[in-house]
């Protein structure tokens, strides 16, 4: 028996919890990446209607941030090349390069609530009102993200959370990323506008929420079944996070892969700390507390 703050496991109940497989990632990524296709020949054939669609196809765009983060923690597939692609693809399309995310994404699991090691953290959270309306634009994401690009691929990344050893590797890929956006708009051109750029403007919003609920409030405590948020939500936005909506369950042990979560989440419900039903309600509270 394996005990895990308070969680009474034997080995075989482990090793089923934290056992990786390549199926339920492609079958999800096959229909995620489908439906963005889709919705994008749609918009690119201007049906009727067709700016309806642009924001489920930049809700579908933003959130391959799920399967991006699923990938640097290599339990999305059983296959580490198929981690390695799915990382690749996933990252270039909502910029964010997958060596530079997964030095700061596991720097932050080691010292998660840190206020002087959590690299989340680096950034202020929202004090008040005008900060937090700003936040949910996404904007300021943007222009860190691509100043990080830009940095990285002139070689001059300082980030305390990346080795020294990854420089080389971080550099190149936010190169790799510049020469690809470059090339894809030689391409495509306009093209991109309405397919890409405005459904990822307009989904970035929702990708912050989702992210903010995750650790903002919670307790500023080593215990991971305190210092992370577990948000009961609904099936369709567990799908289209790829159940990062059990947040604490994925702090309390990374090397659960995505679909193992809700069967851990029962083990793990008695002893969570912070769970809140659904983000709206969420929302409504913080910006009723930044008043």
């Amino acid at each position: 028996m394996t005990t895990l703050g308070g969680l009474n496991l034997d080995r075989a109940q482990w090793r089923r919890l934290v056992e990786r497989s390549n199926g339920p990632a492609l079958w999800r990524i096959a229909l995620h990446g489908g439906l963005i296709l889709v919705l994008g020949a749609m918009i690119q054939s201007k049906v009727t209607l067709w700016p309806m669609l642009l924001l489920p196809q930049g809700l579908l765009l933003i959130f391959l941030f799920a399967p991006l983060h699923e990938c640097i923690h290599s339990t999305a597939f059983k296959s580490n090349w198929c981690n390695d692609l799915t990382a690749h693809v996933c990252g270039w399309l909502v910029m964010l390069p997958p060596t530079w995310f997964r030095h700061f994404h596991l720097t932050h699991h080691r010292f998660t609530n840190n206020m002087e090691r959590d690299p989340e953290l680096a950034t202020a959270k929202p004090g008040n009102r005008r900060d937090y309306l700003l936040h949910m634009t996404g904007l300021p994401i943007w222009w860190s993200q691509m100043s990080m690009l830009l940095r990285n691929a002139l070689g001059r990344n300082r980030d305390s959370f990346i080795p020294r050893k990854a420089h080389r590797r971080v550099t190149v890929e936010a190169a790799w990323f510049i020469a690809l956006y470059a090339m894809a708009y030689q391409i495509f051109g306009e093209q991109l506008l309405w397919v890409w750029v405005v459904p990822a403007l307009i989904g970035q919003p929702f990708l912050r929420g989702f992210l903010l609920a995750e650790h903002m409030g919670c307790p500023k405590v080593a215990d991971m079944f305190a210092n992370s948020r577990t948000t009961m939500t609904s099936a369709t936005l567990r799908f289209l996070t790829w159940n990062m909506s059990y947040h604490a369950e994925h702090h309390v042990q990374p090397a659960i892969p995505f679909h193992r979560l809700p069967a851990f989440h029962a083990h793990t419900r008695p002893g969570l700390k912070v769970v809140q039903d659904g983000y709206v309600q969420w929302h409504a509270g913080i910006f009723a507390h930044l008043a």
